[in-house]
């Protein structure tokens, strides 16, 4: 895997389950802007609904910030579509978009592809409105990532200055 920092985010374009609607969205609808796109494994599974939860929960604090959520998997949006209706996992439902992978090309242009599994990694890539990556990480298959954590890291690369461990939205710099 290479280092995404800084570099030209890939151009994309994918099949998205959109608040139970399926459409079709792209790098260039959301050129201009910020947009987080976190994957996850597969569809009805432990740790993803966790995630995907978290985010919904937080999408609203993200679009404040002037950041789109994306969610991603590798499945279909007949599978997205059939999870997502679940209300025991999903209270509140899943009103962001979330990519339906099958294809693979995002998950592999974004380098997120645990090609061992054939499913992608537990990821997450921040770009800003340059389409400059300015976010990139991976976890393993194991460990559940958190949005709020996310949401800060994203808060403090939009913020401008140098911000420390545990900095929040509008805490003084470190320098």
């Amino acid at each position: 895997m290479g280092n995404m920092i800084g570099k030209q985010a890939p151009e994309w374009s994918a099949t998205v389950y959109d608040n139970g609607k399926k459409a079709t969205l792209s790098s260039e609808d959301l050129a201009g802007g910020w947009y987080v796109i976190y994957w996850y494994p597969l569809d009805f599974t432990f740790i993803c609904p966790t995630e995907i939860v978290g985010f919904e929960s937080l999408k609203e604090e993200f679009e404040d910030d002037g950041i789109a959520v994306i969610g991603c998997s590798t499945d279909s949006y007949y599978s997205h579509n059939a999870w997502f209706a679940d209300s025991e996992i999903f209270p509140g439902g899943v009103t962001h978009p979330v990519i339906a992978d099958t294809t693979h090309k995002v998950t592999k242009a974004f380098d997120m592809m645990n090609k061992a599994v054939g499913v992608g990694f537990r990821g997450t890539v921040l770009v800003d409105p340059e389409g400059n990556v300015q976010m990139y990480s991976i976890n393993g298959m194991d460990a559940g990532r958190s949005p709020a954590e996310i949401l800060r890291t994203c808060q403090a690369t939009q913020a401008g200055g140098l911000c420390g461990a545990n900095w929040s939205k509008g805490d003084d710099y470190v320098a």
